[in-house]
């Protein structure tokens, strides 16, 4: 795999990635807002489109491939999907989607989606901000890399692969890439 498609450190709480994907730019900005498109990439849950407003997201990883694999076991009580709370700060179609992520007794990070056409082609920009610890940070990495290579296989048209085996092979390339990352910056 090229090192281009892995997520990249923009400081010690943040990750970028970035994607080309076949378009049009308003097909993909279907596919980050309408909750029938994203459930085959990422999670169901209807937003209202306008900043300040709260939704949900219903995950269900199992589900977003028809092949079939078990959760691991740390992952088990996810079986049968999870809930998570989120708010819009920003809505600007189709170029830019900014939501909270996560929270709960802690402050949420936040999630950036940029989109800019690229002749037939669209790329993604996703960034992920103020993420904490670095399993947090391993974790959320491994996780959005899997979720964009199945959406690429949804916009292509083609089967994904099961989510889980490929969450813990990214989640394992991602602890020795942000490992050594963070290393070599706290060394500068």
């Amino acid at each position: 795999m090229s090192d281009d498609n892995y997520g990249r450190l923009l400081d010690l709480t943040s990750i970028r990635f970035e994607r080309l994907l076949p378009g049009p730019i308003e097909r993909v900005w279907a596919y980050l807002t309408e909750s029938d498109k994203r459930a085959q990439w990422l999670a169901a849950g209807t937003m209202e489109p306008r900043p300040g407003s709260a939704f949900a997201l219903h995950f269900d990883h199992a589900n977003l491939s028809p092949q079939q694999a078990s959760a691991p076991e740390r992952f088990r009580n996810f079986e049968g999907g999870c809930t998570t709370q989120h708010e819009i700060r920003r809505f600007e179609p189709p170029h830019v989607l900014v939501m909270t992520w996560g929270g709960g007794n802690e402050e949420p990070s936040e999630v950036t989606f940029e989109l800019s056409e690229e002749g037939d082609q669209v790329r993604l920009v996703l960034t992920h901000r103020r993420l904490g610890d670095i399993d947090t940070l391993v974790d959320v990495a491994g996780g959005w890399h899997t979720h964009l290579a199945i959406l690429l296989e949804v916009l292509e048209g083609r089967t994904p692969p099961p989510f889980w085996p490929v969450f813990e092979r990214m989640e394992e390339d991602y602890r020795w890439r942000i490992t050594l990352q963070r290393n070599g910056r706290n060394q500068q």
